[in-house]
């Protein structure tokens, strides 16, 4: 299906000077910047004058130019209009739903997320603005049609559900969208230039930044993307979430994650190729293991016809130990005694993460929607690291498995 080239379309962005010749783009560190004419300032504050109108910024929480060129590159590897950048994935994600929802509207989720976008749909949200959130399988596409109210304004799902590693239909969700009046939103963060959303009718992408896309755990840092219009609208000076609720981007952040972007694509072809040779092995040994990238998986044909193949099925796979305490023998036995990896949040770093979401980053829902989700309390997720040679991590790997045993 994918025609579309992600890093042709970045490459042409790319290719720029910095302000005095250097390879790499200028770091603009100013907060507030100066007109030329007396007059030139009104013009900014009406929106008649900005970066893409007259080359004009005016303050460092409405553009900045650094950031601003962060959001051109990734908006070029998404193949959207636009992009801005957040300091925060959940920075990101908030401005989005707030931007297209008002009080009393209501969205559509997938019933499988991140912990921290749930809570925010599930009890900031509804408390603080009013707006309400019914979560659905977003594989049973009759059930999401359902969900579907007259006051509905976003269709929110991750492309692949963190932590169980199930695919959204990209396209027919979109479709679903649609036709009720809605924007479909997408998070990609687990599969960056694996999967164009955009590409395949969302209308707004949201990224986690922290990250594959920046792949150091060293950065916090949210992107949002789509067309030219809702990102102008979100530095809108009187409704723009960004603008207004201030979750602002560090120019020096945007930097930093602008001279990571040119190796993302061989930073996830790696994750990607050790995530398959270790799933293919557990699963060769008989034990059961949840990776997209095998023909066991559920989705495995519906990724394959949606992905980029240069970037595989992603980094990250999943085992379920039944319960926590199993989990945690598991990961302490990796961590402690064979040196594999790191008990730790988040995922896309060069080294494995591993945790326990039911007790971790899903611990934000409720044991009813956990078992809803089909979210076991043994589920451990394990973000695939690049060090060491393949073969060693996999003899690490395999020690643990046979010493604790899988299920």
């Amino acid at each position: 299906m994918p025609e579309f080239d992600p890093l042709e379309a970045f490459a042409d962005v790319r290719h720029e000077f910095g302000e005095h010749g250097g390879v790499n783009m200028s770091i603009e560190a100013s907060t507030t910047f100066t007109v030329m004419h007396a007059g030139t300032m009104p013009e900014i504050f009406q929106g008649r004058r900005g970066p893409d109108t007259g080359g004009c910024y005016l303050y460092g929480r409405h553009f900045n130019p650094t950031v601003y060129v962060l959001g051109r590159q990734m908006a070029a590897l998404e193949g959207a209009e636009a992009g801005y950048c957040a300091a925060s994935g959940m920075g990101a994600i908030a401005a989005t739903v707030m931007q297209l929802c008002n009080t009393g509207e209501h969205v559509v989720a997938g019933d499988t997320l991140y912990g921290g976008t749930y809570a925010l749909l599930n009890d900031y949200l509804p408390a603080k603005a009013g707006i309400r959130t019914t979560f659905v399988d977003a594989r049973d596409l009759a059930q999401v049609d359902q969900a579907f109210t007259a006051k509905t304004k976003v269709l929110y799902v991750e492309t692949l559900s963190n932590p169980t590693l199930r695919v959204a239909d990209i396209p027919k969700l979109a479709e679903l969208a649609h036709r009720h009046g809605a924007k479909l939103v997408v998070d990609n963060t687990f599969t960056p230039l694996v999967v164009s959303p955009i590409q395949l009718g969302a209308d707004v992408v949201v990224y986690s930044a922290t990250k594959f896309v920046n792949g150091a755990s060293d950065i916090i840092a949210g992107i949002i993307c789509g067309s030219t219009e809702f990102i102008t609208s979100l530095m809108d000076l009187h409704l723009g979430s960004l603008m207004l609720l201030g979750p602002t981007m560090d120019p020096k952040v945007a930097f930093s994650i602008s001279l990571r972007l040119p190796h993302l694509g061989l930073r996830m072809a790696e994750h990607s190729r050790r995530a398959l040779a270790f799933a293919q092995r557990i699963e060769a040994m008989g034990h059961k293991v949840v990776y997209p990238g095998l023909e066991s998986h559920p989705d495995h044909a519906l990724l394959a016809r949606l992905a980029h193949r240069d970037y595989g099925f992603g980094g990250v796979f999943a085992l379920d130990l039944k319960s926590t305490e199993r989990a945690n023998q598991f990961m302490e036995h990796l961590q402690n005694t064979e040196r594999f990896g790191f008990m730790a949040v988040s995922l896309g770093y060069f080294d494995t993460l591993m945790s326990c979401s039911a007790s971790s980053t899903s611990s934000e829902m409720s044991e009813e929607a956990r078992q809803s989700a089909g979210l076991s309390p043994g589920l451990v997720r394990i973000s695939v690291g690049y060090t060491g040679s393949l073969e060693q991590r996999w003899r690490q790997l395999e020690r643990a498995i046979n010493a604790v045993g899988l299920p």
